[in-house]
C-alpha cells in the first residue's frame, strides 16, 4: 500500500503467534479485529474519552502495519501478528464488550497522521503500568479523561500537537503492492513510477545507487541502472529487473530508511504521492491511457469468448464500461465498470498471457509485446516496428523508412514521430500499445489489402 493513499481495508490476515511461529493465519473483517484487540486490550468501564483514544490508536497501528506491508515484505503471508511483544493482543474468538463494539463501529475507519503526511501515523502503546514505552499509556488514558480531555487531546499528549485525526477514510479491498508481474526495461505504468520513487529515496542513504534523473513511470536505463545497483547492495541476483522478491526487499527498505513504521516516521509527504499515477479509468474519461486499456480489452477480447471487445477511441463510454465489466467476471474481479489497480493488474497479466501463448502462425500482424519502445532500447520488437515503418514509407513518404536493425536510435525516434503526427497521434517518439496498434493497422491495410491486425478474427479462442 506504500504505492498510494491510505484507506481502510476490509479485511487483515492475523498470524496466530509470533513472525516465526508455526501458529495458524486467519482473516476477519478489519472492524472485526479491531473489536476484538480492543476488548482484550482496554477495559469497557474506562471513561468514554479514554475509550475512543485507545481505538483511535489501536485502528492506527494496524493500519501502519498493513501500509508499510512490514510482515509482507519481510516475506511472510499475514498483515500482523497476535503477540504483544510484536503488534496488539489478539484472542480468537473472544467474547466482544457491548460498548466497544458500537464504539468501533463508528470509529474504525478514522486514524491518525502527522499534519502534512500521508500514512497512517506508528501509534505505540504500552499499559503504562507493568511496561512502558514512548508512545501512548493505556492506563494514562484513563487519568487524562478523567481531567476532562477530548480524545484528540488526549492522543495530542502523547504524540505531540502535530497530529490529526482523518476521518470516514474508505474501505476497499486490499491488494499487496506487488503488480504481479515482473518489470523490465520497456516496462510502464503506475508500478513502474512508484518503484522509481522509492529508488530515489533509498539513494540518499545509499549513495551508491544512481538518481533516476526522470520519474515518469517508463522503465529506461536508468531506472535499470538503479535497480541493479540496488540488488548489488541487497545481495539480489543483478538482473536490472523487479520481480517479487525484488520488489518487496525495496518496499522494506523504503519503509526503514523513511522510518514509516517508527514514531519519529520522516513521513510520506502529499507530494511524494501525487506524483503517482492514482487515478482509477472510468465512465466519461477521454485520454491516451483509455486508449491503451480498449486496446488491452480489445486483444483480450478476441482470444475470450466472454469478454466483450471495444473500439479503440480513446473514450471512456457505455461500450467500454461494459467491457470492462465482462472481464472481470471472467477473472473474479468486483463488476464494477471502473478500472482500479486490481482491474489493471489482471488485464496486463490476461494480455501477457496472450503474446506469451498464441502461435505467431495465428496473426498477420504481431501483438503490441507489453513493453514500452523508446530511443535507446535495443530489441526485436524494435526491428518489427521499423520493418513496418518501412513499408509504410513506400505509401506515405513523409514517414522517414529506417533500416531493421533491432536498435531504437534517433531515426526510428523520428520516423515514429512523423508517424504518430500524420496519424493524431501526440509525437512522443514513444511506441506504446496505442501507437504500436496503429502502426499495424497500417502496416495490415496496406499489405493485405484489409485489417488483419491480431484481434479482427483471430481465430484462437480461449474459452472463459
Amino acid at each position: 500500500m506504500l504505492t498510494g493513499t491510505p484507506f481502510i481495508p476490509e479485511t487483515i490476515s492475523v498470524h496466530l503467534g509470533n513472525p516465526a511461529s508455526p501458529a495458524e493465519n486467519i482473516t476477519v473483517s478489519f472492524p472485526e479485529y479491531i473489536k476484538n484487540v480492543a476488548s482484550s486490550e482496554i477495559y469497557p468501564t474506562w471513561p468514554e474519552s479514554a475509550l475512543r483514544a485507545n481505538i483511535y490508536a489501536i485502528v492506527t497501528f494496524a493500519l501502519n502495519r498493513i501500509y508499510t506491508e512490514w510482515y509482507r515484505s519481510r516475506g511472510y503471508d499475514f498483515d500482523i501478528t497476535s503477540s504483544t511483544q510484536y503488534d496488539q493482543k489478539f484472542i480468537y474468538g473472544r467474547e466482544i464488550f457491548q460498548n466497544i463494539s458500537y464504539l468501533t463501529d463508528e470509529l474504525f475507519n478514522d486514524y491518525v497522521r502527522r499534519i502534512n503526511n500521508i500514512e497512517p501515523l506508528f501509534t505505540s502503546f504500552c499499559n503504562g503500568t507493568t511496561s512502558t514505552c514512548n508512545g501512548l499509556s493505556q492506563w494514562g488514558t484513563v487519568s487524562l479523561a478523567n481531567q476532562g480531555l477530548t480524545p484528540y487531546e488526549i492522543l495530542q499528549n502523547y504524540y505531540g500537537d502535530n497530529i490529526e485525526i482523518v476521518k470516514n477514510a474508505p474501505v476497499r479491498t486490499s491488494y499487496p503492492s506487488y503488480p504481479g508481474i515482473v518489470l523490465r526495461l520497456g516496462s510502464g505504468g503506475n508500478a513502474v513510477r512508484s518503484l522509481q520513487v522509492f529508488l530515489n529515496r533509498i539513494s540518499t542513504n545509499f549513495p551508491a545507487m544512481p538518481k533516476i534523473p526522470v520519474v515518469d513511470g517508463r522503465f529506461d536505463d536508468a531506472t535499470q541502472a538503479a535497480v541493479r545497483e540496488f540488488q548489488r547492495i541487497f545481495n539480489l541476483q543483478q538482473t536490472g529487473s523487479v520481480d517479487e522478491a525484488t520488489w518487496y526487499r525495496i518496499i522494506f527498505i523504503y519503509a526503514s530508511v523513511k522510518r514509516v513504521a517508527e514514531l519519529n516516521s520522516e513521513g510520506i509527504r502529499t507530494e511524494d504521492i501525487e506524483i503517482l499515477y492514482t487515478e482509477d479509468l472510468k465512465i466519461g474519461m477521454q485520454s491516451n491511457e483509455v486508449s491503451n486499456l480498449q486496446y488491452y480489452l480489445a486483444v483480450i477480447g478476441a482470444y475470450y469468448d466472454a469478454v466483450v471487445p471495444v473500439e479503440i477511441t480513446g473514450y471512456f463510454g457505455e461500450k467500454t464500461e461494459r467491457s470492462v465489466k465482462s472481464f472481470q467476471k471472467v477473472f473474479g474481479l468486483p463488476q464494477t465498470g471502473e478500472v482500479d489497480r486490481a482491474t489493471r493488474i489482471d488485464l496486463y497479466r490476461a494480455y501477457q498471457g496472450i503474446v506469451d501463448s498464441v502461435p505467431p502462425t495465428y496473426t498477420a500482424v504481431a501483438l503490441y509485446p507489453g513493453v514500452i519502445l523508446r530511443e535507446g532500447v535495443t530489441d526485436n520488437n524494435v526491428r518489427i516496428i521499423q520493418e513496418y515503418l518501412s513499408f509504410i514509407n513506400r505509401t506515405y513518404n513523409n514517414i522517414p523508412a529506417v533500416n531493421a536493425t533491432g536498435y531504437f536510435g534517433p531515426l526510428t525516434k523520428q520516423s515514429v514521430m512523423a508517424f504518430q503526427r500524420q496519424f493524431g497521434i501526440p509525437p512522443t517518439g514513444v511506441v506504446a500499445g496505442v501507437t504500436w496498434d496503429k502502426i499495424a493497422e497500417v502496416y495490415s491495410d496496406l499489405r493485405y489489402g484489409s485489417d488483419k491486425r491480431p484481434y479482427q478474427n483471430p481465430g484462437y479462442i480461449i474459452t472463459g
